[in-house]
């Protein structure tokens, strides 16, 4: 199974370190937080990877130029530096012919990937996002079940859920995706909620999200001082 990983943003709110590179190469524990994400998903034997590159795509390609690894199959494609999230997922359709997982280069968890998996294939679904509980900065999900509702801009105490990424997709998920101006978290996750084709799958363990210097900082002092719950390898 494929994992695309969504590399191509300009990091606005990390501006301190994303002016030189992208936020996926920004260092914790001096490896790029996409080499965390990727490490993630090898320990649960998916090691086939497309990066969906954009904004300083260079600093990732000169990366892995350099990167010596037998155990990973990487693609880079060049989506465009304005491209949004669907519209990269859009461009990478023809190296896609059967489910394929996709998350945020930039998020963190000690997720069971086998376990969303299997729930995925469970319940059918065409697509699967993660909820997690989020820090106060997020929006939240409405849930019915296993099956998202609706999608709320602000936060409404611990009990809420938020899309976390950590995605698992079916192939025909590309018919919802228009164009590069695509924001794959507003028309085709809300269509597919109403159509009753996107499930969550609830991890109540530890996710957190790169966005801003602060968060950087708070995963570093988890990772040096060896306290990092996404390090599952």
């Amino acid at each position: 199974m494929k994992c695309v990983i969504l590399a191509g943003g300009y990091g606005t709110r990390i501006t301190e370190e994303s002016y030189l590179k992208p936020k996926p190469m920004i260092e914790i524990g001096a490896k790029p937080i996409l080499w965390h994400i990727m490490k993630i998903y090898s320990v649960h034997k998916i090691t086939d990877f497309v990066i969906c590159c954009g904004y300083r795509g260079n600093v990732i390609k000169e990366y892995f130029s350099k990167f010596n690894s037998t155990l990973w199959n990487i693609q880079l494609v060049d989506t465009g530096e304005d491209t949004m999230t669907g519209g990269r997922l859009k461009r990478i359709q023809d190296h896609i012919d059967d489910t394929f997982c996709v998350t945020y280069g930039d998020g963190l968890s000690d997720i069971d990937i086998n376990r969303l998996i299997s729930f995925h294939k469970e319940k059918k679904s065409l697509a699967t996002l993660t909820a997690v509980h989020p820090p106060e900065r997020f929006g939240v999900l409405n849930l019915s079940g296993d099956y998202v509702t609706e999608f709320h801009e602000k936060h409404s105490g611990q009990s809420s859920w938020i899309n976390g990424g950590f995605f698992v997709f079916e192939p025909e998920i590309f018919d919802y995706l228009q164009d590069d101006l695509t924001i794959l978290e507003k028309t085709p996750l809300e269509t597919l909620a109403k159509e009753k084709k996107l499930t969550a799958f609830k991890h109540n363990g530890f996710w957190y999200s790169m966005d801003t210097l602060r968060d950087k900082k708070h995963l570093e002092n988890l990772w040096f001082s060896n306290n990092a719950p996404w390090k599952i390898w």
